[in-house]
């Protein structure tokens, strides 16, 4: 249906895609991937047929309808309801013009169009679909002008999934969605009747909703089968068969190349050498596709602090005489890795902010240690950073009685090396931005860190270094994401957040997965439902306190590798300098007692260092078996 064919594209002078060909079958499900900034958004443009080809085309069926979610929000007085109903012209055309039609016969088709459009289950279609994406009943009726940007863009997202065009475009539509709505999206995906291109940095989106990953790299497109997972292991075993006749091609090149060194100026030989020039030059060379450095996240160690490090005994808490959280008798201990669950609205950020003492309770006892820090990662607060400064200017403020090279030495341990040190926060992508701002929440080495929505502008791989910073983290780390993948991988706790408290919900992400969708038929208060089935599911809650624990162990033998790798590494270095040393002529005649010293230090030195390398293969061996673990 999709034929992409040696396309080319250039943005500002750059060549964005170059020469890349695809196809995709109609009704497949593909997930676009690639590197923040690889091409992908200009690609759904160019498919729309908002950008010209420098070369090649791309290739549509004739009134194929396209649809994507708007660019802007709508705003208006129109109520929620309207907005969505809109977004199928042909239904809405037939309706007006059934209001002034007057030819019998033109009626008659019109109520047979109408008829075979199910144009009456519309208006249920469309609440259903709204409902879906985090609306209430009540909500459907209101002006698009009553709700927020983030609110009106779920809004634009409901209107294009009500079209049901015949390729349907999303570009990170859950950017704007709650867990709750992404897992729903999720769901109306895998069973959405046509052709969909999506653009996701969602893990298990990617996995659960598409039979088929076109990865755009280096401006060249290429179509895998399977979700991301199976994407991910082809494209590895696809580099590895690269490399090995990438391997075989320099061998052959070099006998090529060695027998016309040897043999062009022999006349005798002259004409086979000159036959090996030819198939050097036919020769097309094997390219391994770079691969990008992913600078780490990392959470600065944090001193150890006795259990509970915050107690919440019956706290409320809301904003001026707005009650949104009650009762609330909670414990939070220096290990924990709890992700809140709950619908927005519910009050998850309400309680990140009280935890981070951005929000006074309103009632009831707040009990902290005495030194604890929290460091706290909010998206908003991408909006709240001074666009003309830079991540040096930033991480200044932190430290201002400090020299420019430790400011420096700072912003590199967080990633910013000296190509962006000094780069405009404006010029920063929203992936770097929000890296800063992780910088900046753990700048003073937190005891717990509050993560609400931490992974919005980040792609795959940076996630993936996100899980790896808390999974090193000593801490205690508290999460609120949209993003199944990194709550199974980062927590070891649910709590959800319903009907003013949160609690405990005992159960995985699976499990919350068939209540969000209403697939086992709970009802009732989501909190009292869940404290119900408690006791049934405790065999959970204690795997996964063994899960903390079995975390809680990585940091230190992380740390004992870390420190074994350095000894060796500090050793060898020393054994290097005496053997350099000893290679100098000089010595022997010069300085014979230095020699014998030198030679009686290097022999020792070796002996360290055969007992470090033991050491540290030992150390290795339990961090990894320690990683495996609680994978």
């Amino acid at each position: 249906m999709l034929t992409i064919d040696d396309f080319s594209c250039r943005i500002a002078g750059r060549l964005i895609i170059d020469h890349a060909s695809a196809f995709i079958p109609s009704g497949h499900k593909v997930g676009l991937v690639g590197r923040n900034g690889s091409g992908k958004t200009t690609l759904f443009k160019a498919i729309q047929g908002l950008l010209e080809s420098e070369s090649g085309r791309i290739s549509l069926p004739k009134g194929l309808r396209i649809g994507g979610v708007a660019q802007e929000a709508p705003a208006s007085s129109t109520s929620l309801l309207d907005v969505v109903l809109a977004a199928d012209t042909e239904r809405a055309a037939l309706l007006a013009e059934r209001d002034t039609a007057s030819d019998p016969h033109r009626m008659a088709e019109i109520e047979t169009r109408l008829f075979d459009i199910q144009a009456q289950a519309a208006p249920a279609r469309a609440a259903a679909i709204l409902a879906g994406l985090g609306f209430g009943a009540e909500d459907i009726v209101r002006p698009c002008s009553d709700f927020s940007g983030g609110w009106r863009m779920r809004v634009a997202l409901a209107a294009v999934l009500f079209a049901e065009p015949d390729l349907l475009l999303l570009d990170e539509p859950t950017n704007y969605l709650d867990l709750e709505g992404a897992l729903w999206l999720e769901d109306y995906l895998a069973r959405y009747p046509h052709t969909v291109l999506l653009i996701s940095h969602d893990r298990d989106l990617l996995n659960r909703a598409v039979d088929a990953i076109l990865h755009l790299e280096h401006g060249k497109l290429t179509l895998y089968t399977g979700g991301f997972d199976r994407f991910q292991q082809q494209r590895a075993m696809k580099l590895d068969l690269l490399k090995a006749a990438k391997s075989k091609q320099d061998a052959q090149a070099k006998h090529l190349q060695a027998f016309v060194d040897r043999f062009k100026a022999k006349a005798s030989k002259a004409r086979q050498a000159q036959s090996r020039v030819k198939a050097l030059e036919k020769m097309q060379a094997i390219v391994i596709p770079e691969s990008e450095r992913v600078a780490p996240i990392v959470f600065p160690e944090t001193e150890k602090m006795s259990p509970p490090v915050l107690v919440f005994e019956n706290v409320s808490a809301g904003y001026g005489d707005h009650v949104v959280l009650s009762k609330l008798t909670l414990r939070i201990d220096p290990d924990d890795r709890i992700a809140l669950l709950g619908k927005n609205g519910n009050g998850k950020s309400t309680f990140a902010k009280l935890i981070s003492q951005r929000l006074k309770a309103m009632g009831g006892s707040v009990v902290r240690s005495p030194k604890l820090r929290v460091g706290y990662f909010a998206q908003h607060q991408v909006d709240e950073l001074d666009m003309d400064g830079t991540p040096f200017s930033h991480m200044q403020k932190k430290m201002p009685d400090q020299v420019e090279s430790k400011v420096r030495a700072r912003c590199g341990f967080f990633g910013f090396g000296a190509d962006k040190v000094m780069t405009k926060i404006a010029k920063l992508s929203g992936g770097e931005k929000a890296r800063l701002l992780l910088a900046l929440a753990a700048f003073d080495a937190p005891h717990i860190m509050v993560l609400d929505e931490p992974t919005n502008h980040l792609d795959i791989e940076a996630r993936a270094a996100l899980i790896e910073a808390i999974a090193s983290y000593d801490g205690a780390v508290i999460l609120v994401s949209h993003d199944r993948h990194l709550i199974e991988t980062s927590a070891d706790q649910l709590w959800l957040v319903a009907d003013g408290r949160v609690a405990p919900f005992e159960g995985d992400m699976d499990d919350y997965e068939d209540y969000v969708l209403g697939r086992k038929g709970k009802t009732g208060s989501a909190v009292q439902a869940q404290a119900a089935a408690a006791a049934e599911k405790q065999s959970k809650a204690d795997q996964r306190k063994a899960n903390a624990g079995k975390r809680s162990e990585l940091a230190p033998l992380k740390k004992k590798s870390d420190a074994a790798e350095k000894e060796v590494a500090r050793l060898a270095a020393e054994i290097a300098k005496i053997e350099t040393a000893l290679a100098d002529p000089k010595l022997y005649k010069a300085e014979p007692f230095k020699l014998l010293d030198a030679t009686k230090q290097r022999g020792e030195l070796k002996k360290k260092l055969a007992e470090a390398e033991a050491v540290w293969m030992e150390a290795l061996e339990h961090y990894e078996e320690a990683q495996r673990e609680t994978a």
